[in-house]
């Protein structure tokens, strides 16, 4: 395992990485593809991930072979394939479809703080996953995701929550993953020593 740097993010081999936006203490994944990404302070993916036009939230972890904001094709016209769009491709006398692209760009993924994002899932363009969020193995998520609640299957639907609403109200009013690193170093042997309910309580004040 690495030594991360809060300067620079940790990038294995092979990567694609373009347009994307870093925090500090970030990890990305051999072979992963990275395009119009923001990553939040310490979130990471594991191997050949594949992230498009995404904001991911601090303390993120998205395990191999994810596919976020996935780009889409022009259903809706008589052809769907590239030559509409990578025009250049096919007629170099030709520019690309600028509008197209733009489109694409402008439907943002947004992965909200401390999630799961588990192998093989497929979370689609414009949908939120709320803080706390857990996202089963292998699921296809095609609508938002409740903060601290876990969905699974195809399509993705909610299975339980993690905490009750209480408990996971408390959680985002606490904000720990907005606390310096000082105050995080602190609290860590209370974050692996307690509940969540008993972490609340004793640090909400």
């Amino acid at each position: 395992m690495p030594k991360l740097s809060p300067d620079s993010p940790h990038v294995h081999a092979d990567c694609e990485i373009s347009d994307t936006e870093f925090g500090a203490f970030n990890e990305v994944g051999k072979g992963t593809r990275l395009r119009n990404v923001i990553f939040g302070d310490y979130s990471y993916c594991d191997r050949y991930s594949d992230i498009s036009n995404t904001v991911i939230g601090k303390f993120s972890n998205i395990a191999s072979f994810t596919r976020i904001g996935p780009t889409d094709h022009p259903m809706h016209l008589a052809s769907q394939h590239h030559f509409l769009y990578r025009t250049s491709y096919y007629w170099h006398d030709d520019a690309d479809w600028k509008a197209f692209f733009d489109h694409r760009t402008s439907r943002i993924t947004h992965i909200g703080h401390d999630t799961w994002i588990g192998a093989q899932a497929l979370v689609m363009p414009e949908v939120r996953v709320g803080t706390g969020a857990v996202v089963a193995a292998g699921a296809v998520v095609t609508k938002d995701v409740d903060p601290y609640t876990i969905v699974g299957g195809v399509p993705a639907k909610p299975i339980k929550r993690r905490f009750d609403k209480h408990v996971a109200d408390q959680l985002q009013a606490l904000a720990w993953w907005d606390w310096d690193r000082g105050a995080l170093r602190k609290a860590l042997p209370d974050m692996r020593a307690l509940p969540a309910e008993a972490f609340v309580e004793k640090y909400q004040n």
